[in-house]
């Protein structure tokens, strides 16, 4: 499989990522069949791997590290923090005290000595930036972790925090981990040019719209079936009833339509989307099953032709997202107690 640089530092890795985020509780209980799917994909030229802590609350973390036993040196392996892990306030977000026992806990269940890639799962509004790069940096320091991330940062955090690295002699942000997909183009108005401009790796996930471009969901398709314990979580995405998902099932009609003309699979076209953007260094693929992985590694190879890129611009116009749930953080300056509501 094709290696791409991950931004300027060095490093390389494949042109997919494997993210692990559907292993464990939320996705395949089966830790057994979890280690297969991973095994596969390494065997298959994939050598970047995607976790978090809060994956099926550390779940996902010990199926990992399971299944690098032994391979762990020759894989460039990523995992997050800052989402809330328990009930007690302190367990959550950006603060120097959480980040230090959040990348310990990491660290054990994933049965490593360190992390390649240490990201922060969301912006933190509530925490001066320079507190978590602080942090960041004196585990890097140490040793714990090589390099530092985020993911789904606003454009002003991602601007912020890349000065913040300079004028304080901090380690700066290499990477942004965005959603990104023919359903939510949103980023290309300004996350994919200030990666660009700031010379970060851009790991998208979520390439197949939560699923919305595996096939699954269709005008004439039976798209009731149970939802993943991760999906309930998310219901305004998946609710039927609402104009906006509506829209997106229109979209999926009409790509999946592009799709057969172009001799493709749904999947093959959606995830190739997104490899072909200048900016983007790796999707992060979300295989559920052997069948999920085997779809998927398939579009490592396929280059779409540019008019098929117009032709999907003219389903889904470059910038936007359909349903603006969809984009993975609501900034709080439009919760209603910013607005004097």
């Amino acid at each position: 499989m094709e290696h791409r640089p991950l931004g300027r530092t060095g490093v390389s890795v494949s042109k997919l990522c494997l993210g692990t985020m559907m292993f464990g509780a939320w996705g395949t209980r089966d830790h057994d069949e979890s280690i297969r799917i991973i095994n596969r994909a390494l065997d298959a030229g994939v050598n970047f791997v995607d976790t978090a802590d809060v994956y099926s609350q550390g779940e996902s973390e010990v199926i990992v590290g399971k299944a690098l036993a032994g391979r762990r040196d020759d894989i460039v392996l990523a995992t997050k923090f800052f989402m809330p892990f328990d009930d007690n306030p302190n367990h959550r977000g950006g603060s120097r005290r959480w980040i230090m026992q959040s990348v310990e806990n990491s660290l054990r269940r994933l049965g490593t000595d360190y992390i390649d890639l240490y990201q922060m799962h969301r912006y933190d509004p509530a925490v001066d930036l320079d507190e978590t790069l602080g942090a960041l940096t004196d585990l890097v320091r140490a040793g714990k972790i090589r390099y530092i991330g985020h993911s789904t940062f606003p454009a002003s955090a991602i601007v912020d925090a890349q000065y913040i690295a300079r004028d304080r002699a901090r380690e700066r942000f290499v990477t942004e981990q965005p959603t990104y997909s023919i359903l939510t183009r949103g980023i290309e108005n300004e996350i994919l040019p200030l990666a660009q401009r700031y010379g970060m790796g851009v790991i998208p996930y979520s390439p197949l719209a939560g699923g919305w471009l595996s096939g699954r969901y269709r005008k004439d398709g039976d798209s009731t079936g149970p939802m993943s314990e991760a999906r309930k979580r998310l219901a305004n995405r998946f609710d039927m009833s609402l104009p906006e998902n509506q829209r997106k099932l229109d979209a999926a009609d009409r790509l999946a339509k592009l799709a057969d003309e172009a001799g493709l699979t749904l999947v093959q076209l959606a995830i190739a989307f997104v490899l072909r953007h200048p900016a983007v260094t790796a999707p992060i693929i979300g295989p559920r099953t052997m069948e999920h992985l085997d779809s998927q590694l398939a579009a490592a190879d396929v280059v779409l032709t540019d008019d098929v890129l117009d032709r999907i611009d003219e389903i889904v116009a470059p910038g936007v997202t359909l349903n603006p749930a969809d984009n993975g953080w609501v900034s709080p300056s439009l919760q209603p107690a910013a607005r004097r509501r």
